[in-house]
């Protein structure tokens, strides 16, 4: 099979299909489709015909749909570029204070109207009683319309678009619709209607970080909840060769415990957080592995190559996103890793690529000198560089804002309850 390009330059027989991962994974993600640009001789990123997204990897994929090069997302995520919005973590986390406060403020009074429903239906349990105390919790920790303006940011300015029909390359998001339980491809037929920034909203939407997000009428979340990547979507699209790049793999830590790396159970000492994402790596890893052995029998002229770190990546499982040097170190990790692993595989990989066309670029895989920092156009990045300041509206600001505007709207409510 042989490579057949459009006018403008993209391959359709050719796409990639990203995972999400959160900030850190799309940091890795960011770093590992920099090694990959690279390593393929007759082909950039950009240029691909077919993309689709899931959660963060929603988020990188519009941004190569929109022309916003590998190089260029790497210099973003450690130093402000010229003309562009710059990466802040902080933006993915800012607490939900409407979301929060609303839920609370009805405590009250939710809790009068299930004592009274007790007290007049003496049959009805007490807990019974209480369970409409649910509806009191909120639905969110993190707010996500920052999210969706900061991807709008982007897609204004220049020539890039946030309108799915404009696009001069395929773009799937992929969400979840949470009243039925099945996908939403949007950018697919029949699901243009959203702006890709409102897209990428929902498909980032992980319920109970992020509330659901309303498009026309419908309420979408992650669309991770149903496969960890979607590459069949690219793959029913046409495409003939599909990258998967998967951040979300379970750390194993049994090789760094026993060369005293690491502690014995240091999942655990990390928290909450961290034993939840190991929990949710695990059960979305072994599922992507079943659908990707499906995809042979339901595409059997398509060849899927799949780009994930090792299991023993611990250093990429317990990095700190917030602190300037950690992203760039797990960027640079990424890239490093990715690397390997195409030398690990070079004879197959090179193999499926000339199938179709392209050429494996084995001067770059063997060339131990090369640098991350130097192939984007930042070579100071190779020196040691001081942690930029602080954001002047840190999270915990934020929190105890939120928990001081909480308090007065429940005891307005009190109030009114109480003359009531």
């Amino acid at each position: 099979m042989t490579s057949s390009h459009r006018a403008d330059g993209s391959n359709p027989e050719v796409g990639l299909a990203l995972a999400g991962g959160a900030p850190g994974g799309a940091i890795y993600e960011i770093g590992a489709m920099r090694a990959l640009d690279e390593a393929i001789d007759g082909l950039e990123l950009t240029d691909f015909g077919v993309y689709v997204g899931v959660s963060a990897g929603a988020f990188l994929a519009s941004c190569l749909a929109n022309g916003l090069s590998t190089a260029k997302q790497c210099r973003a995520i450690v130093k402000p570029e010229p003309g562009e919005h710059p990466f802040v973590p902080e933006t993915f986390f800012k607490p939900a204070v409407r979301e929060v406060a609303r839920r609370l403020a009805r405590a009250p009074k939710l809790l009068l109207g299930a004592v009274r429903e007790y007290l007049s239906r003496r049959e009805k349990r007490l807990l019974d009683a209480l369970t409409v105390l649910g509806q009191a919790l909120p639905v969110a920790v993190f707010d996500n319309e920052p999210i969706r303006e900061y991807v709008a940011g982007i897609f204004a300015i220049k020539d890039r678009t946030d309108d799915f029909c404009r696009l001069g390359r395929r773009l799937t998001v992929v969400a979840t619709d949470l009243e039925s339980g099945e996908a939403a491809r949007f950018g697919y037929s029949g699901w243009m209607h959203a702006p890709i920034s409102r897209a990428v909203q929902a498909s980032t939407a992980l319920p109970g970080l992020y509330p659901p997000v309303a498009i026309n009428g419908r309420y979408y979340v992650d669309g991770i909840l149903l496969k960890t990547m979607h590459a069949s979507v690219a793959l029913s699209a046409g495409a003939r060769l599909v990258f998967c790049i998967n951040p979300l793999v379970p750390v194993d830590t049994r090789k760094a415990v026993q060369q005293s790396v690491l502690p014995s159970g240091q999942v655990i000492r990390e928290g909450l957080p961290s034993v939840l994402s190991q929990m949710i790596r695990t059960m979305i890893h072994s599922r992507m592995r079943l659908g990707l052995l499906a995809y042979g029998t339901h595409f059997p002229d398509a060849d899927v190559v799949l780009i994930e770190p090792p299991r023993q990546d611990h250093e990429l499982f317990f990095s700190n996103i917030f602190s300037f040097t950690s992203r760039r170190t797990v960027c640079e990790h990424a890239y490093r890793s990715t690397r390997r692993e195409l030398r690990r595989r070079e004879k197959h990989i090179g193999e499926i690529l000339e199938r179709h066309g392209l050429r494996l670029n084995r001067d770059f895989l063997h060339d131990e000198s090369l640098d991350l920092w130097t192939s984007v156009g930042l070579p100071e990045l190779s020196e040691c560089e001081p942690e930029p300041a602080a954001p002047e509206a840190p999270v915990v600001e934020e929190l105890e804002d939120l928990l001081r505007r909480v308090e007065k709207l429940v005891e307005r409510e009190r109030a009114l309850v109480a003359a009531g």
